[in-house]
């Protein structure tokens, strides 16, 4: 059973519903679309009124009455804290999950607070709650949401960049890869959204058409154009030091999209296939397993500190292993000492548009991911490297 708070919640919050209070009788999902918890956590993280956020209660009904057989054991709070890592609520909302008691019967406790980036889409639709239900928003809430955001108060991702227009974005590929892929077709199908409206609520640009850093990292076309550190030096050495003769050596100046579809090719391109026996079979493996690879580098990209520093992230290929690097050391809640366990976003926005995009699978397990397809291959286990200013990732070659 979790923990269960001695505070009765309807001395608390009331026993009414309002803008920062929705009941709900179950957590049962409906699928994945129709499901009434993502909808409710999106509305109050999108916190239209100002409120600063809200609560949800599990296991009451519309007319504030508790219900009998409410889940409150570990197992269904666990499952319902999946909800802010599974990557459906983009930007990656924060809340708690917590057992506790309502008129005196057991419920569980959704808290969740305001974004600093809104608007905040579940599955694609932005969800908000201007009195006591929640609905899907209409452009004008986007438009509110939108200009609530206050750059130089959120993450530097979020942030415009002074200098830059609309014509550093490269529009033709927003249209065709990075909306469909951030929006639910029915709502790019609804009519009246003008694209300066799109790429606002997307966090790609100010209200008044300024690009942030997240609109000329994803869609730029020359990102490091405007964010000096923002592209990727690929160099592969003949040898297992920096004085081997140099193989190839690349820069990677294009946005996310162009820079992930490059850098496959260059991956695949150097890695190398090996005989494996098992048995009386003989299996083909890489020295290195692409996802573990993919993995690494979207990391990199993803966690990176774009703001104060004017480094590349560096991929470093030698003939016995590879070396990721980033500029940025450990941030908010992550240490040297628990990154295996914490996860914390210095680029939240980044971060969402890359799970959007399908570049990452959801948040919180890259090193679980990493670590279990190198024991697959029969790779070494990744080294990680990390200091106050930068992170480095060793990959070591399977053995022959």
């Amino acid at each position: 059973m979790g923990t269960v708070s001695n505070h009765d919640l309807a001395d608390v919050l009331g026993t009414r519903e309002t803008t920062t209070l929705e009941f709900k009788r179950t957590a049962k999902r409906e699928g994945r679309r129709g499901d009434a918890i993502g909808n409710a956590v999106c509305a109050m993280a999108n916190d239209l009124q100002g409120n600063g956020g809200g609560d949800i209660l599990v296991g009451v009904d519309d007319d504030g009455v508790p219900v009998d057989g409410v889940d409150t054991s570990d197992k269904a709070l666990l499952a319902l804290t999946d909800l802010r890592d599974d990557g459906r609520v983009l930007d990656r909302p924060s809340f708690t999950v917590r057992a506790a008691v309502y008129r005196g019967k057991p419920v569980v406790h959704i808290h969740v607070e305001a974004s600093t980036t809104p608007p905040v889409r579940f599955e694609g639709v932005v969800w908000v709650r201007p009195g006591p239900t929640t609905r899907r928003a209409t452009r004008e809430d986007e438009r509110v949401l939108s200009e609530r955001r206050r750059a130089k108060d959120g993450p530097f991702d979020s942030r415009v960049i002074q200098g830059a227009a609309l014509e550093d974005l490269d529009l033709d590929l927003f249209r065709r890869s990075y909306l469909p892929s951030m929006v639910d077709p029915e709502v790019i199908e609804e009519n009246g959204r003008p694209l300066a409206q799109q790429l606002a609520s997307l966090h790609l640009t100010s209200p008044d058409e300024v690009p942030t850093a997240l609109g000329l990292l994803t869609v730029g076309f020359d990102p490091s154009s405007r964010i000096p550190g923002g592209y990727v030096q690929f160099i592969r050495y003949q040898g297992t030091d920096l004085d081997a003769p140099v193989a190839d050596d690349q820069e990677l100046r294009q946005n996310l999209v162009d820079t992930a579809a490059r850098l496959e090719v260059v991956l695949r391109g150097h890695l190398h296939t090996r005989l494996v026996e098992e048995g009386f079979r003989e299996d083909r493996r890489p020295d290195y397993p692409f996802e573990a690879l993919r993995e690494v580098c979207m990391n990199a990209l993803m966690h990176r500190n774009y703001e104060t520093s004017y480094a590349p992230t560096r991929i470093t290929w030698f003939d016995d292993r590879i070396e990721v690097t980033n500029p940025g050391g450990p941030y908010g809640q992550v240490r040297d000492d628990n990154f295996d366990r914490v996860t914390d976003y210095r680029n939240p926005s980044l971060a969402a548009a890359m799970k959007g995009l399908g570049y990452v699978n959801r948040f919180g397990r890259g090193i679980g991911r990493i670590q279990a397809t190198l024991e697959r291959n029969g790779n070494p286990p990744a080294e990680f490297q990390v200091d106050d200013s930068s992170w480095a990732v060793v990959l070591r070659r399977a053995a022959v």
